[in-house]
């Protein structure tokens, strides 16, 4: 029973509880603001992107990383789990075990929309792309970052496919605008990561442009997703706002040193923080703007 329980809290630490939101809220906020309904198909698909979702894209992440995690400070809590070898098997049977009947019932659910399965078929190849052998995106530099986002934006699609929603202009630019933030956080986030990514071989966004060239890329990623939100009707426009935080905290690293390059993750830290601060905001923009009529 303690080997079970064991088991049990490796699988939920590597399932990063800190972020089961950034993957479930997408799909939830759009297929509620879009059909202001609760069905079904919104439990099924939130409970999915919740937990099952991350659980698969971490897990085989930890399991596929794990000779470079243990060289990496930063691993073995809530940035990461430690998964020892002995739990690799048990992770990406639990994975995959806990996914498929979630992606069956989507499937069924959005049966007469065949669009949903493209979308939720790209979702799942992101998600096991970025990691397992053979593929290994997250070792292509910019394709690392653009696969990362895929992560985060097809949720969203999925939402979209799922109830039939009308792709509106507000909606494709505060689309593209989220999926700017989730390259930015992205490569943000591998900054931190350089030495012990070289040490093991690893490639990414960060280690082919260097520490001071990707900060510079994640503010200018970072401030296009808010000017894009300017083009949005009002009160929508004012997301534009959020990307503010995020700037503010990672210019003071525009200059910083691959060697240095460890000291990003005191403002990765802050960035965990800040995406629940801008997650409520953008929540009750969204709220307004529904009410106003931006997504039909």
């Amino acid at each position: 029973m303690t080997g079970v329980l064991t088991a049990a809290r490796a699988l939920i630490v590597a399932s990063r509880p800190l972020s089961w939101i950034n993957t479930a809220y997408p799909f939830a906020a759009v297929m509620i603001l879009t059909t202001g309904d609760i069905d079904v198909t919104t439990v099924v698909g939130t409970l999915f992107f919740l937990v099952p979702y991350n659980l698969l894209m971490y897990g085989v992440n930890d399991v596929f990383d794990y000779a470079s995690d243990i060289a990496n400070p930063r691993k073995g809590g809530v940035e990461g789990a430690m998964l020892p070898p002995r739990l690799h098997r048990t992770t990406l049977f639990a994975a995959t075990a806990l996914t498929a009947p979630f992606v069956v019932a989507l499937a069924w659910l959005g049966a007469e929309r065949p669009e949903s399965w493209a979308m939720l078929g790209v979702s799942l190849f992101a998600v096991i792309a970025y990691s397992a052998p053979g593929l290994r995106f997250k070792e292509v530099p910019l394709l690392d970052s653009v696969t990362s986002s895929t992560h985060f934006v097809t949720p969203a699609l999925c939402a979209i496919a799922l109830a039939g929603t009308t792709l509106t202009t507000p909606l494709i630019v505060s689309l593209t605008a989220f999926f700017l933030w989730g390259m930015a956080s992205h490569a943000f986030g591998a900054v931190q990561d350089i030495v012990p990514d070289r040490r093991a071989g690893i490639g990414s966004i960060a280690t082919a442009l260097g520490a001071a060239p990707t900060v510079r890329l994640t503010v200018a990623l970072w401030s296009g997703a808010g000017a894009l939100m300017l083009f949005t009707p009002w009160p929508a426009a004012l997301v534009a706002a959020v990307a503010v935080p995020y700037v503010a905290s990672a210019l003071p690293y525009i200059r910083v040193s691959d060697e240095r390059s460890g000291s990003v993750h005191r403002a990765w830290r802050r960035f965990l923080v800040i995406n629940y601060a801008a997650g409520a905001a953008v929540t009750i923009l969204l709220i307004v703007g529904a009410t106003e009529g931006l997504f039909s």
